[in-house]
């Protein structure tokens, strides 16, 4: 019988890259499956690639519900929302290294052969923040899957982030796990109740009314060569 992990991820930044080349890193407007499972093997203090892990956990659905904070926290009727807003920001890479230094110059980026790049190897990155999302994400597990990552998410090994190292959480993310989605729903309604904010739209898996995507994101395999498969979503706007 399957089992449902509800977490919530909020915290002033997040950002779930899902087809980002180097120097440009963009963010979905919601939480990847592989962020997910990302998340799981940090707090298992798993490292490497993990197949066997992956290929269990690929086929088990996942759904998000994203939230927006009310305009209004006198009148909690209102149907005005605050949206999360994208942040650019930039990083420059490569650059205030010594090559004189056999140890700094290792941090200088090279190309493919190892030869010097153009401009000396110091580069501009643009990268995508989400700013001040919330998110709960409704996971289904099997039920020895789920003892596991339940133990594992109040006591992780490594920290857990959302979406990137920078990305810091600032609330409890493990919110329970449970029999029924009919349980879940009613905790994510306490959760909106409590924190004021109006549901936005929900990211359901396989075909349905709403917006249809392809992502690349259930992953086969972590560590230095890394392999996804796609899932197709509907993204259902909410009333």
């Amino acid at each position: 019988m399957k089992k449902y992990l509800l977490l919530w991820l909020e915290g002033p930044l997040q950002s779930w890259g899902f087809d980002s080349k180097f120097g440009r890193r963009d963010t979905l407007q919601f939480p990847t499956k592989s962020g997910i499972y990302g998340m799981f093997l940090a707090a298992l203090g798993k490292k490497g690639p993990q197949k066997d892990l992956l290929l269990e956990l690929s086929d088990f659905k996942q759904t998000i519900v994203a939230f927006a904070i009310s305009a209004s926290k006198r009148e909690k009727t209102t149907n005005d929302v605050i949206p999360p807003k994208l942040l650019m920001d930039f990083h420059m890479i490569g650059s205030g290294y010594d090559e004189k230094d056999n140890w700094q110059k290792l941090l200088i980026p090279k190309k493919s052969d190892g030869g010097t790049a153009v401009g000396g190897g110091s580069k501009i990155t643009y990268r995508y923040y989400l700013q001040d999302s919330k998110f709960a994400v409704i996971q289904e597990v099997n039920p020895t899957f789920g003892e596991e990552i339940t133990n594992a998410l109040h006591s992780p090994t490594y920290e857990i982030c959302l979406g990137r190292k920078s990305c810091v959480p600032t609330d409890f993310i493990f919110r329970g796990i449970y029999d029924s989605l009919e349980n879940i729903e009613v905790e994510i309604a306490n959760l909106k109740e409590e924190k004021n904010l109006i549901e936005q739209f929900r990211v359901i898996e396989g075909e349905a009314e709403g917006e249809q995507l392809v992502i690349n994101d259930v992953p086969l395999q972590f560590g230095q060569f890394k392999k996804y498969k796609d899932r197709r979503v509907t993204i259902i706007q909410s009333g």
